[in-house]
């Protein structure tokens, strides 16, 4: 953790978004068929959320990812009822999603102490079963991030991302000057001395072609699909991932990551989003800067220069442009005011929303119970039913 002016950056390194796990709920214990005693219900496996629970530290912590519940006590002549097993607790991040082994969604926990149950266990031996127990539940569990951080960076490989979370965090990321040094994605977490914390993921650089998979393609787009909003790196003087390659100018590099997202999927391009224009540091960047500016308040003139192909339906509107240098730190504090006052602009438009949207449930419930008068044998619906 480094003093980085008003901001603390801790960096957790590679992190894990989704993980496999093995449950059993615990097998019943045996009845006691001479007296009619019933054995004790094994245990049930549960995912908890907890807070400041992350999968990798499950992970290292439980590296064999089984989980299995307690054996029901059998029926005994000092204890017919035998007890039931204990209970197996999987603590997870708050924001997982939950799937079996055929990918339907067992459920979701969006808030700390939310818990499912994943692996019932097994019935004691009773009457019914011949006084003999049953096994548990075997299940296999798919825990996914559903948000992975707040903001995620995407560029085009070189742009200087690793470079930019260097310069915010002193850390030291792998930084070359070939095209992937990013092959994992790596979460970040900038905390403001108000103790304001905001995490941002670094991920392995965007290339054309990504929508078919090509690269790292469809990880590193799922990775974006699950951040709040974006961060794009574009290096002022523009891209070229090989000799092979075609030279893209800066406005191109947005215009084509543009496109990479709108064909992967179209709600991607509807994310709030920031521009960090980065290497302020390079000879005529500042003439650079300006003709940006200029193609980004007029796209509509520029892009008959792209194919059809090349061209979104739509392009981005950033809410915060801002020149940077990863090497000098010019505009990195700025960088950061910005990020977090659009975080706080989200949240306020996303409570809006929900506050919008109670009051149109109750304005609906009061509608419908004083338009239609109950009959007989109606049962009366509460407001709380129908919110």
């Amino acid at each position: 953790m480094v003093h980085c002016g008003c901001v603390l950056f801790r960096k957790y390194g590679n992190f894990i978004d989704n993980l496999r796990l093995f449950t059993k709920g615990g097998s019943g214990g045996m009845g006691y068929p001479r007296l009619g005693g019933e054995g004790g219900k094994g245990g049930d496996v549960w995912v908890v959320a907890r807070n400041r629970m992350t999968l990798k530290r499950l992970k290292d912590k439980y590296p064999q990812k089984r989980f299995v519940a307690g054996v029901g006590a059998n029926s005994k002549v000092s204890a017919l009822k035998g007890s039931k097993g204990e209970d197996c607790e999987i603590p997870v991040p708050v924001g997982i999603s939950v799937t079996d082994e055929n990918g339907k969604i067992i459920g979701e926990l969006n808030k700390e102490n939310d818990r499912i149950l994943v692996a019932e266990g097994g019935l004691g031996g009773k009457l019914l079963t011949n006084f003999l127990p049953l096994k548990g539940q075997r299940r296999i569990i798919h825990l996914d991030l559903k948000v992975i951080a707040d903001v995620g960076l995407v560029g085009f490989p070189n742009a200087g991302k690793s470079s930019l979370l260097s310069c915010v965090s002193h850390a030291k990321p792998a930084i070359a000057d070939y095209a992937f040094t990013t092959l994992k994605p790596e979460l970040g977490k900038i905390m403001y001395r108000d103790f304001k914390q905001i995490s941002v993921a670094d991920l392995p650089g965007l290339i054309e072609g990504a929508h078919m998979n090509k690269g790292m393609g469809h990880k590193f787009l799922k990775h974006i699909e699950r951040t709040r909003q974006l961060l794009f790196v574009v290096d002022i003087s523009g891209f070229q991932l090989s000799s092979h390659t075609q030279y893209r100018t800066a406005f191109e590099t947005i215009i084509l990551l543009t496109k990479e997202l709108e064909l992967y999927k179209e709600e991607l391009q509807t994310k709030p989003a920031l521009l960090a224009v980065n290497k302020m540091d390079l000879p005529d960047a500042q003439s650079k800067f300006h003709e940006l500016m200029n193609q980004l308040q007029n796209p509509k003139d520029f892009l008959h220069l792209f194919g059809k192909n090349m061209t979104p339906e739509r392009t981005v509107e950033f809410q915060h442009i801002i020149p940077i240098s990863a090497v000098t730190g010019e505009g990195i504090e700025e960088l950061k005011n910005c990020i977090r006052k659009s975080l706080d602009e989200q949240a306020n438009q996303e409570n809006d929303a929900h506050h919008k949207k109670q009051l149109l449930n109750l304005w609906i419930s009061d509608t419908v119970s004083s338009s239609e008068p109950p009959s007989k044998h109606a049962v009366t619906t509460s407001k709380m039913d129908i919110i």
